[in-house]
């Protein structure tokens, strides 16, 4: 099956440099390029991508806005956002994956991280790699409120404690096979318990449910 993807970055030369790099690949294709937020809804309602490569910082519309406009609309838009930055710590980022991101990518990553990147997001089982959801909470969990709230949310009641286990531990950025191993069950329960916990807190994917953990206080930064 091909991948189709939507270059949204409001500097040509980089969407040539990502278009000769995703099209060196069989499995993706590049249907279109956007210079900023508010074209790139256009494309991606005539278009019909699976995933959009979205700057952040562009003229018109960011990225940010545009993402959540995709997610925003009824029904939302099939197609995953998987979010570049040339920042290791833009504070924008969580916001992009708060509006509904599949998750994010540095432009400086090397090639064949952003195109298993790509795939992964596009599964839309994994929503993203393991290592990738790691180096995101790395580097964003000093951002996130340290001790969150004295109260844990309400949501966080509606989970059993084994649902509460596998939050953890997708918080940790573990995989389904690596959080099957660490609870001695099938990934197919894990896939099960991971599906619980999304649907009970009302998040779109295993990366907003890491960020909602960190939040909440249910995760600590640093010390897991």
């Amino acid at each position: 099956m091909t991948i189709r993807v939507l270059l949204v970055d409001d500097q040509p030369l980089l969407r040539t440099g990502f278009r000769m790099i995703l099209e060196s690949e069989p499995d993706l294709a590049v249907v279109g390029e956007a210079g900023d937020g508010k074209q790139a809804l256009e494309l991606v309602r005539s278009l019909a991508p699976d995933v959009v490569l979205m700057d952040i910082r562009m003229p018109r519309m960011d990225g940010v806005e545009a993402t959540r406009r995709l997610t925003a609309e009824t029904p939302p838009s099939p197609a995953r956002v998987l979010v570049l930055t040339t920042f290791d710590l833009d504070e924008y980022v969580v916001e992009a994956i708060r509006a509904g991101a599949a998750g994010f990518m540095l432009k400086d990553a090397p090639a064949e991280e952003l195109v298993q990147a790509i795939r992964v997001v596009a599964d839309g089982d994994a929503m993203l790699a393991p290592s990738v959801t790691r180096r995101l909470l790395d580097k964003f969990a000093g951002h996130l409120p340290s001790g969150a709230e004295e109260t844990p949310p309400a949501e966080l009641s509606s989970l059993t404690e084994r649902e509460l286990e596998v939050l953890k531990l997708v918080a940790k950025g573990l995989s389904n096979a690596e959080i099957a191993r660490e609870l001695f069950v099938s990934e197919t329960t894990v896939k099960t318990h991971v599906g619980h916990v999304l649907t009970k807190l009302g998040l779109r994917d295993r990366v907003q449910a890491a960020v909602f953990a960190y939040e909440s206080g249910l995760v600590r930064p640093g010390g897991h």
